[in-house]
């Protein structure tokens, strides 16, 4: 590398740094405060993190910068629709879990396991 891609590349870093640092703390003073209701907090927060996202995707990660950066975004798309998949899938397994659990009082519980023992 030259010397003029390090001083674009240093740029860069501090650059997404400092972007990184005021997007976190706007979320940290938007929580800490209280300053929105509980509904445009979390959707703010979320705004905000998927603002960061694409600050890291492009500052740190330079994504789109050289040959071969539309396979780079190809393989992060699928794989956020993976994590996405994945996440989605088991807060879905978990909520008709805890829906289909039977609420015994712990006697019922206790006779249950008594008369069921043997499986």
């Amino acid at each position: 590398m030259n010397e003029r891609n390090l001083t674009k590349r240093y740029w860069s870093y501090v650059i997404g740094f400092i972007v990184s640092i005021i997007l976190t703390l706007t979320s940290y003073t938007l929580v800490r405060h209280h300053i929105l209701p509980m509904a445009g907090l979390v959707a703010t927060i979320v705004t905000l993190a998927v603002v960061q996202l694409v600050v890291q995707l492009i500052f740190f990660l330079h994504i789109g910068e050289e040959k071969g950066a539309r396979w780079k975004l190809v393989t992060f798309v699928f794989a956020m629709i993976v994590v996405t998949i994945v996440v989605g899938g088991s807060l879905w397994v978990m909520y008709h879990l805890n829906y289909n659990m039977m609420h015994m009082t712990p006697a019922q519980e206790n006779t249950y396991m008594q008369n069921n023992e043997g499986l």
